[in-house]
């Protein structure tokens, strides 16, 4: 059995090579997910929504949830941005993201922040709350994969503009 728990420091270069090597079998990859990784840890890094999943001291799975904005016309609203996501090749499809997924949901949610936005697949996301962020959107990206959950009912209500990193 695999046990979740917030990364460390020192766990910092091991997570860059898993997100290298997970992302090399996913269906969707710029090959630059562990890069963007760093830089989410220079921007917006929220220490207790970054998450590993290890088992028998190996690492089996890693999450993250970092600030970010929904911005229009000069108004901000503060929201955290869940990615990226990555299960070893070998033990995917068998809950380890989904229960990332939902402790770093359930973690973000206790520290009074009040909904998550991501990029992904809808079929997989939804499953674990998320639904199209219509009128939110993150540039460049087509509008049905920009997805958002709300940890408050509401949260979102009226909210529109542009996925923006700090």
């Amino acid at each position: 059995m695999y046990t979740i728990r917030q990364a460390r420091p020192a766990d910092y270069d091991s997570i860059y090579a898993f997100v290298r090597t997970a992302f090399e079998t996913a269906k969707v990859s710029d090959g630059a997910e562990q890069d963007f990784v760093l830089d989410l840890r220079q921007g917006g890094l929220i220490p207790e929504l970054e998450l590993i999943a290890e088992e028998d001291g190996l690492l089996i799975g890693h999450i993250m949830l970092t600030r970010a904005f929904i911005r229009r016309d000069g108004a901000s609203f503060g929201t955290l941005l869940l990615a990226p996501l990555s299960v070893a090749l070998e033990r995917r499809s068998r809950g380890v993201g989904a229960a990332l997924v939902r402790e770093a949901l359930g973690r973000a949610k206790t520290l009074g922040h009040t909904s998550v936005v991501l990029v992904g697949d809808p079929a997989y996301y939804g499953r674990l709350g998320f639904r199209a962020a219509a009128p939110v959107v993150y540039p460049g990206v087509p509008g049905g994969y920009t997805l958002a959950c709300e940890l408050v009912p509401g949260a979102l209500s009226g909210v529109s503009g542009d996925i923006t990193l700090p």
